[in-house]
């Protein structure tokens, strides 16, 4: 038997070193062979020979993996571990692999993650209990527990609802401050939007700040990276293509961003990135490849087009929790965190670092285990909710660990995840998306 979609050949080089186990974070909390990179590859060998067949308890485990990719940046021989677990995720949606729970909870998800329209209305009357002591109550009380592990570990994850989540908060064409250096697009996210829209005011006003022109298609949906990552095909094409055409829409003689091309299209969250990167493979045809080509990580932009002569003699220390401004005996420390489809997905590993360390008396201290997957993985903390907690508590006190004040983080599902760990530590410490912390050093510079 072989699985449609796998790669001819790709288990071959895998040869069996174990190099892989140390970073495999799913093994990290279940300890068997079978839920390792090495044990999955033996696996798909077994079924392509005949001798295994793939039923609920062989998914089972292809379920276990988080999809962080670190096996591939481990791998001594160069298996492609991560073509293989995408080949494969098709195939574990066969009803007959997933109970009729797991299936509904799935189907949940898929309905409502990616729409923004639909998240909004769900979430609007919750902003009474977000971040309440009602919350805290329900959560003290054991009430959360009541609603089952999947839909508990939601709530968990539920941070406080802020009103310009619920508003329209930026024009189709965001203007460069000074001279232009830039034009670029840029992707707001579907949950990022709406549970931490911050991050989207910082990047818009940091890109302006440096010159660059910012356009916002106010149709965009979701990037289909929540269904690309649990290999549902035909629902993220049909996303992927809505992206596109929502630019398509603004772009172009007589519309409202105008004819200019884009120099880039920019997104600020890890996992949407490296989907949108994959569009020429997803959208199989030249448009999506086209796409694909112009996308970029915010970091990735910044650090190749360099921070603006204005900016850079604007940045000034950031403030200590206490309110004293950093100094060169006192920097602000911040644990910066990779989150694994930046770093393992996109090899992009030293351009946030270096954005940071323009910041005057910004610290980085690296975590111990930097390349573990923190347990957020797309939707894997609300379908896996015991391994993701385990790898959370793990996340959240190798951070705090480093002494840090602050955690930097550039990925919205990792945010969420490691601030609702870091809150159970004995020293909570916030966390911040690095463009975050350039905003704030830009204003403290008298930016404004």
């Amino acid at each position: 038997m072989t699985l449609p979609g796998l790669p001819a050949g790709g288990t071959d080089p895998c040869v069996h070193c174990g190099f892989c186990l140390p970073t495999c974070a799913s093994y990290r909390v279940l300890g068997t062979e079978m839920d390792s990179p090495r044990g999955r590859i033996h696996t798909l060998k077994a079924i392509e020979a005949g001798e295994l067949e793939l039923d609920a308890t062989v998914a089972s485990h292809f379920d276990s993996c988080l999809g962080c990719f670190a096996c591939v940046t481990a791998c001594p021989s160069g298996v492609r571990y991560d073509q293989l677990i995408e080949a494969t995720r098709p195939q574990l949606n066969a009803p007959e692999l997933r109970s009729p729970a797991q299936r509904a909870f799935r189907r949940l998800l898929f309905a409502l993650l990616p729409y923004p329209a639909r998240l909004r209305a769900v979430l609007t009357p919750l902003r009474a209990y977000a971040g309440t002591p009602l919350q805290a109550l329900a959560r003290r009380s054991g009430l959360t527990r009541l609603l089952g592990p999947q839909l508990e570990a939601m709530e968990r994850l539920l941070p406080p609802l802020p009103s310009e989540a619920f508003q329209a908060n930026f024009p189709t064409v965001v203007p460069a401050r000074g001279e232009r250096r830039a034009r670029v697009g840029l992707l707001l996210g579907c949950v990022q939007r709406l549970f931490d829209p911050a991050v989207n005011r910082a990047v818009v006003e940091v890109l302006s700040a440096n010159g660059i022109e910012v356009v916002i298609p106010p149709d965009q949906g979701c990037c289909g990276a929540v269904t690309h990552h649990q290999g549902e095909l035909a629902h993220t094409e049909q996303l992927a293509t809505a992206v596109i055409d929502s630019f398509a829409a603004v772009l172009g003689p007589g519309r409202p961003a105008g004819p200019e091309p884009l120099d880039a299209v920019l997104v600020a969250a890890s996992g949407c990135g490296h989907t949108l990167k994959a569009y020429g493979t997803i959208l199989n045809g030249e448009r999506g490849g086209a796409f694909a080509s112009q996308v970029r990580d915010v970091h990735e932009f910044l650090h190749g087009l360099g921070l603006s002569e204005a900016f850079r003699a604007r940045l000034g220390p950031i403030a200590h929790s206490d309110g004293s401004p950093a100094t060169a005996e006192r920097p602000l420390a911040v644990a910066y965190h990779d989150p694994c489809h930046m770093l393992h997905g996109q090899g992009i590993s030293a351009e946030p670092r270096a954005l940071l360390r323009r910041i005057p008396h910004l610290l980085l201290r690296e975590a111990t285990e930097a390349g573990v997957c923190c347990g957020s993985a797309g939707i894997y903390n609300l379908v896996q909710p015991r391994e993701a907690a385990e790898l959370g508590q793990l996340k959240a006190a190798d951070l705090a660990d480093t002494g840090a004040e602050l955690a930097a983080s550039a990925n919205i599902g990792c945010t969420l995840q490691i601030r609702h760990h870091l809150a159970e530590q004995e020293r909570p410490i916030p966390v911040l998306h690095p463009i975050e912390l350039l905003q704030r050093s830009w204003r403290a510079g008298g930016g404004h």
